[in-house]
């Protein structure tokens, strides 16, 4: 019994006694612990969520930079020559569905999240567009009863062609020239709606005048549907010597009007043409009037008086589009 107790009491050389297991000392404690909850999906480095969070993360480093430099604030320049700042959740979600160009989206700090502002901030992301949280004063200054609705798109100018552009692209395309001046247009929906419909029926591009005149904003952008950026608008700084310039090349110059003295059923739309447009109150000013060598009626059954501008260029131009593919 004795030896029995004795080795059972028994001590090795290195203190411990004999039957025991040395313990880690909670060296291995860390491996023994779960793994925890499943990390989110921006954490993930493979999941598209990742990628959006990256993106925007960049952006959000743009707006601190900015912020420090004030260059991350909505711009106040107003004017064709400055960017322009769309107000409003509606809005701004059609710009970037009718894929209008854009340089930044603002969001106001604590704006409440909807399925509008999910959308646009995924669009703006996906199409590389910064993403900046501003302080809610910032907006409240540059809209009328604070009516932005925690959301702003700053779209930048247009980049408008010069008129020598037009026929130079209508030298190119190797076809008869199919161009609209527009006269007295002060309404971006007909303007964009024109653009839409040059484009829809082969025309080669669209003449402005500079001044008292609808410019290519966001809203223009949006009723041409993507148009304005496949086809060029030109400025002129004069459309009346435009006119006569494009004329001097050749070009008949066809006006409008629902006194015309020719009508579209009569018309020969084979030659190079230029189709100028005035609007439904003003009509074509004198001196673009004198300039054209004939101005066109559009013949009707019922007792309309007349058509939108843009409702009427369409028709010529979709009766000059029939008359050259026959």
């Amino acid at each position: 019994m004795a030896g029995n107790s004795q080795r059972k009491g028994a001590v090795r050389k290195d203190g411990t006694k004999k039957g025991q297991v040395a313990g880690s000392g909670g060296k291995h404690r860390r491996g023994l612990a779960g793994r925890g909850a499943t990390p989110p999906a921006e954490a993930r480095t493979k999941h598209p969520a990742a990628k959006r969070a990256a993106l925007q993360a960049k952006a959000a480093a743009k707006a601190k930079a900015a912020t420090r430099t004030g260059a991350g604030r909505p711009s106040t320049r107003k004017g064709d020559d400055g960017p322009e700042l769309v107000l409003g959740r509606n809005p701004v979600v059609e710009c970037l569905r009718a894929g209008v160009p854009a340089t930044a989206l603002y969001v106001a700090v604590g704006t409440e999240n909807d399925d509008r502002l999910t959308e646009s901030v995924k669009m703006a992301a996906d199409a590389g567009i910064s993403i900046l949280e501003v302080p809610r004063t910032d907006l409240d200054r540059l809209s009328a009863n604070g009516m932005h609705q925690g959301v702003a798109l700053q779209v930048p100018p247009y980049r408008y062609a010069h008129p020598d552009d037009l026929v130079e692209r209508v030298r190119a395309a190797g076809e008869p020239a199919l161009l609209v001046a527009l006269d007295n247009i002060s309404d971006p929906r007909n303007l964009g709606a024109v653009v839409r419909s040059v484009a829809a029926f082969g025309g080669q591009g669209v003449l402005i005048p500079s001044r008292r005149s609808a410019s290519i904003t966001a809203v223009a952008w949006r009723t041409s549907a993507g148009a304005a950026a496949r086809l060029p608008v030109a400025r002129a700084t004069n459309l009346t010597r435009t006119l006569k310039d494009w004329a001097s090349k050749g070009y008949q110059i066809i006006g409008l009007d629902a006194g015309g003295d020719t009508t579209l059923d009569t018309f020969d739309g084979s030659m190079d043409t230029v189709i100028v447009v005035g609007s439904e109150g003003k009509g074509l000013s004198r001196l673009v009037r004198e300039t054209c060598d004939s101005i066109l009626s559009i013949p009707m059954a019922g007792p309309v008086e007349s058509l939108n501008a843009s409702v009427a260029a369409g028709v010529v131009l979709s009766e000059v589009a029939r008359q050259r593919r026959s």
